[in-house]
């Protein structure tokens, strides 16, 4: 295990690297009093399709001010996103080896409305952790403070933009097979939906591997 603390963001259906996060820490701080940032995990997920990598991103309500706390964050249903998302994964997915046992696991997700992008995606991650039998050490941030010295700050570090995202040594994606491998062959750090359906029981072992930690 990695000594420091970690602050994250929230996120839908965190990649790889993120959830390698909640294995390699010993408490991991997920950041509720921050600014929405928009083009980031937080209210997007990356799944590999028969077209390449694709980004599934819910809407959310706009606020009378530009900044608007994460906590604060409501989800938008004026477009049927969840039924995208939805047909999406499962036209990604339905033949990986363990759609079958795990889509009633996820697709609750894409029924029931929930109000706050925080809600929601606190739930999924809890889904996932059930599904790896993990039980992190997860707390919430009461305020948006400076970051202690003995916290890592992977905040803003964790990105789908790749130019965007923060160096990390303690990270290594390791190879698994997928459904469109063929065509593309490997495809790193995608939406834990990703690991998850293809590895199965696997994909503890999956994470662990990931952990860099010389």
């Amino acid at each position: 295990m990695i000594t420091p603390d970690i602050l994250l963001s929230t996120a839908y259906f965190p990649p790889v690297q993120y959830l390698s996060k909640l294995i390699a820490h010993p408490t991991i701080w997920i950041e509720t009093a921050e600014n929405f940032t928009k083009q980031t995990y937080r209210n997007r997920t990356v799944i590999l399709a028969a077209n390449g990598p694709e980004s599934l991103i819910f809407p959310v309500e706009k606020g009378r001010s530009r900044k608007q706390l994460i906590k604060d964050i409501r989800i938008s249903y004026d477009t049927n996103w969840q039924h995208i998302h939805w047909q999406a994964i499962v036209s990604a997915y339905q033949s990986s080896p363990f759609f079958e046992v795990l889509q009633d696991d996820f697709r609750p997700f894409f029924e029931k409305q929930y109000d706050f992008l925080l809600d929601f995606n606190q739930e999924i991650l809890k889904t996932v952790l059930d599904i790896l039998e993990l039980n992190p050490n997860l707390k919430l941030t009461e305020d948006f403070e400076e970051v202690p010295d003995n916290y890592l700050n992977f905040r803003e570090g964790i990105h789908p933009k790749p130019q965007k995202a923060l160096p990390d040594p303690q990270f290594k994606a390791q190879t698994y097979t997928q459904v469109f491998d063929d065509k593309f062959g490997f495809t790193p750090n995608l939406s834990c939906l990703d690991l998850l359906f293809n590895c199965g029981s696997e994909s503890y072992e999956v994470l662990l591997k990931s952990i860099q930690t010389d």
